[in-house]
């Protein structure tokens, strides 16, 4: 019998799920986020009644699932644009802290 080899080191913040692995609530989150802006009312309005959760758990289930290769497989596009509209949002808010610093 051969000894088990270690896996390569996984890039943080990424899974390697095959995108067949997806969960059910994981692509109606891609499909809600592809149009949101479709349903009445505020985002969060409809976060809560489509999935009956808070914003706050939304968005760190989005947030994960955008960093997982399954989703990147499933739909790219998306996933890249929400991708780069986190980033942008990250470097306001470490832009703000730093002009607040000084």
């Amino acid at each position: 019998m051969q000894a088990a080899q270690p896996l390569p080191p996984e890039e943080p913040g990424r899974t390697s799920t095959p995108a067949a692995e997806l969960s059910d609530r994981d692509r109606r989150i891609l499909r809600f986020e592809q149009g949101w802006w479709r349903h009445p009312g505020a985002k969060e309005e409809a976060i809560r009644a489509e999935f009956g959760l808070s914003s706050t758990r939304y968005y760190q289930i989005l947030n994960r699932l955008i960093d997982s290769d399954a989703a990147l497989i499933t739909d790219p596009m998306l996933v890249r644009r929400l991708r780069r509209l986190r980033e942008q949002r990250r470097a306001a808010r470490s832009g703000r802290r730093d002009r607040n610093e000084e």
